[in-house]
């Protein structure tokens, strides 16, 4: 089912940076290694696509390519990085950066080293906290913002579940509307499965947790609400009707704060709608930004 719409209205530089990159081909996706904040911090990139540049933050839980992200590649140069400490062979990196404005700050060095002046932002869920928090800081950067059901503000009647604590079983039921659909199962192979791969997967999502909870524990209210006012993208807010995890009620505090801001809600979707319903959240977002 497609998503139904609902619209508010809210009230280069030249220093250098040192990169090393080394590239190869994952099928049609092609993945690189960039070195940045003084070669300490390594970050894997996932490109694919041709168009625009588009970069994607992904959520607490890992990054993976996805059938969301073949969608918005059709239409755009997609180029996914990995938070600092999910990179394969790199997670100690992590223990480089010591706060939220030192993610920002790398992120900026990354994007300087791929020679992306200004590009659309996508996020999901800390992903979209991490590029609300970019494109306030650094205001050019961002053309455009897609934040899907982004972390960032806390609401005491309205808390967000520290997915943290969750046992496995629960956290899945939180992430996705039908925890048995086939984005839960990819995201979260049975325990029991022998399978070396899927155990390997449920050490990278633990670890995952582990290192972008370092940037947002313990509750997501790391002062987004004092820099907002400096985003000037238009921005596209993208929620699930049935998000157990954060509730869609936190777009009103996004809207309410930016100058130029919209709601798109999602039917037969949870905390993340671009999973269970990659074709339409892409089409959404493809079409908002081709604004």
């Amino acid at each position: 089912m497609g998503p139904d719409r609902v619209h508010f209205r809210g009230h280069r530089r030249g220093r250098g940076v040192t990169a090393r990159v080394q590239t190869s081909r994952v099928s049609e996706t092609q993945e690189r290694t960039v070195s940045v904040w003084q070669d300490r911090v390594r970050i894997r990139v996932l490109s694919k696509g041709c168009g625009p540049a588009l970069v994607f933050f992904h959520g607490p839980w890992g990054l993976t390519w996805d059938p969301f992200l073949d969608e918005l590649a059709q239409s755009f140069s997609v180029l996914a990085p990995a938070h600092p400490g999910t990179t394969p062979d790199a997670h100690d990196d992590v223990y480089h950066l010591d706060g939220l404005w030192d993610l920002v700050l790398c992120y900026d060095e990354l994007l300087e080293a791929l020679g992306i002046r200004d590009a659309a932002f996508v996020g999901h869920s800390f992903g979209g906290m991490v590029a609300c928090e970019l494109a306030a800081a650094y205001p050019g950067r961002a053309r455009h913002l897609a934040l899907i059901a982004p972390l960032g503000f806390w609401r005491d009647p309205d808390r967000i579940v520290n997915w943290m604590l969750l046992e496995p079983g629960e956290l899945r039921r939180h992430i996705f509307r039908d925890p048995e659909c086939e984005a839960a199962r990819r995201m979260f192979p049975r325990s029991e499965e022998p399978d070396a791969a899927a155990t390997a997967a449920r050490v990278r999502m633990v670890w995952a947790m582990g290192t972008t909870g370092k940037f947002i524990w313990p509750i997501p209210d790391k002062g987004l609400k004092k820099r907002i006012h400096r985003v000037t993208a238009p921005t596209l807010l993208v929620w699930g009707k049935e998000d157990r995890l954060v509730p869609p009620v936190y777009a009103d505090e996004f809207v309410r704060r930016l100058s130029d801001a919209r709601v798109q809600t999602v039917s037969d979707a949870g905390h993340a709608p671009h999973l269970e319903q990659p074709a339409a959240v892409a089409r959404a977002v493809r079409e908002f930004l081709s604004r």
